[in-house]
Order: C-alpha cells, then structure tokens, then sequence
C-alpha cells in the first residue's frame, strides 16, 4: 500500500483518481481549497505549511490544484500565476525536503503547445502558449523537470479537454451540450468549427494510475499526453449530443476569443509505448454515458446542474 498525496483532490480528475486509488488499496492524503475549514486536507498549495503537512510522509505526490481553467486566468492573471506557478513551486520544495523523497506527478495541459500549425501534436511540438494559463502551466513543467536535478523523481503529463462527470464545471463544452441536449437552452460557442481531442475522465484516471505505477518504480519519463488521437469539432459535438439527448438545443456561434486556441488533435503513441495506455471511451460513448448520468439525477441534483444561456468554453 503506498499513500499518496493529492492536491486539488476535490476536483473533476481529483475526486475520480482518489476513489481509483482507495479502491486498489492505497491511502489517499488530500488537499483543496474546497475543503471545509477544519477538515484535515483544507488548504491551499500557494502556503507552505498546508503543502508541507499533505506532503511528509507520502510515497508520492500528484498535484492538480491549479486556476484550471483558461477563462478563470484571463479574469484573473496574477492569480492564476502564482497557484499555478509559485504553487507547483511549493509542492517541490515540500517533497525535496523530506528525508524521504517522495515522487511527484504534475497535471499539465494541451494549452502549453499553444496555437499548432499541424495536427497531430506529439509531445516534442514547441511550447508557444497563448494564454496567461498555458503559460503557467508551461513555466510550471519547467520547474518540475529542474527538480530531477534535486534528486526528485518527477513526471509530467498533459491532458486534453477530460470531460465525463456531472459535477463537472456547467459551462464546460460537454457538459453544458450533454444538459441543453437533455432540457433544452440556448449555447453560445465561441467557434462551432474549433476541434479538439475530447479525452474522457476514466481513461484519463488510467493514464495516471499507468505513471504512477511506472514512478514509484523510478522509471524517469519525458512528458506525455493522455489523448484519444481523435478529433471532434465543437459543431460536431452540438450534433451527437442532441442526436443523443433527443433535446432541442440551439447553438449560436460567437466571435472566437484572441485567447483561445481553436485546434487541438494530439498524437497517443507515446503514451502508448511508455505506459501501456490507450484511451478506450469514443466521444459518442462518452456523450451517451454522460447525458445517461445527466438524465439519473434527482430534481434537486437537477436544481443545482445548471439552466439558461451558456457560454460553453472549451478548456
């Protein structure tokens, strides 16, 4: 049984690898700032004493705190910067000072790659992010690689747009198309004909169960993303989840943002070779199972799942 430490553990991909983790056997240690207050995880990675109590004595760390969204990082840079950035910078400083070193996973993100001329991106395309969160999430990447050099067994992986729970943040693409496909509404998507590599939440889970696996092994790993090698345009995604649903929603396409990338597709064969990992749920399985979710809820679940215009983001 190993523990391990999970930051950002209360979010879409946190809570998902926690339950993974418990379930075969290892201990979870947590951390998020949505923690109630008094509870023993509640926290926050930018203060040290918080990262350094979730960090002694685990085996390893996967960090996913972050200002997660590419929006929430416009609205708010220097925040986003220093969760991002300075907060990845005190999770390595927590697990370098421990006299046992424990191994540290960071989340990264398709964003760092920034705006692509070619399609499929492997993980060797430059890094020319766009945005103030792609930036982050680059100069982060940095930061964990360097702490090889302290003696930390790290490893990086990017993921792509991972969808597939109804806790999910309501104006994500997905979720808000899989709702609006089931209740009816109007979307406005800031390009119908943006396509992206849609990666659904259990395989992502197993992609990170693969490295974590491979790390505590000491296996040293470039960075690799979790993708399906599948694109799907936001258009085409509007059309299976009211094919789907059986709804009436209606999408109004907007101005694309100078901010946004509007192409993303990236090559899985790294993933594959290096950890055993293809990604097994199609977008329209995914859809189905997510509108299916959507559908089995509760009216009060349904209450608090979200109605009305949407300006469904993408990342």
């Amino acid at each position: 049984m190993a523990i391990i430490g999970i930051t950002g553990s209360e979010g879409l991909i946190g809570t998902a690898l926690a339950q993974a983790l418990v379930d075969r056997g290892d201990a979870v240690r947590r951390l998020d700032v949505c923690l109630p207050i008094g509870h023993a995880g509640s926290g926050d990675v930018r203060i040290r004493d918080s990262v350094r109590r979730l960090v002694a004595g685990c085996d390893g760390v996967v960090h996913l705190a972050a200002v997660s969204r590419v929006l929430l990082g416009e609205r708010d840079p220097t925040l986003c910067w220093d969760t991002n950035v300075l907060g990845t910078q005190e999770v390595i400083d927590a697990c370098v000072a421990q006299a046992h070193r424990p191994w540290l996973l960071f989340s990264s993100s398709r964003e760092v790659y920034g705006q692509v001329d070619q399609l499929p991106v492997t993980e060797d395309t430059a890094l020319r992010p766009l945005n103030i969160y792609g930036r982050s999430k680059a100069e982060a990447e940095a930061r964990v690689f360097a702490a090889r050099g302290l003696g930390l067994g790290t490893a990086v992986l990017r993921f792509s747009n991972v969808y597939g729970s109804t806790h999910d943040h309501a104006d994500r693409v997905v979720p808000a198309f899989a709702r609006a496909a089931l209740w009816g509404g109007l979307l406005r998507v800031d390009g119908s004909s943006h396509v992206f590599d849609f990666t659904h939440l259990a395989d992502t889970v197993r992609g990170i169960l693969a490295t974590i696996d491979r790390l505590a092994c000491g296996v040293v790993l470039p960075p690799i993303q979790l993708v399906t090698g599948q694109g799907t345009t936001l258009s085409q995604l509007a059309d299976l989840a009211q094919k789907t649903g059986g709804g009436c929603c209606r999408v109004v396409e907007a101005p694309a943002r100078s901010y946004d990338v509007t192409q993303f597709v990236g090559s899985p064969q790294r993933a594959r070779e290096l950890l055993g990992f293809a990604a097994t749920t199609s977008i329209a399985q995914g859809m189905a199972a997510l509108i299916a979710a959507f559908r089995a809820l509760s009216p009060k679940e349904k209450a608090g799942a979200g109605f009305g215009p949407l300006t469904a983001q993408a990342e």
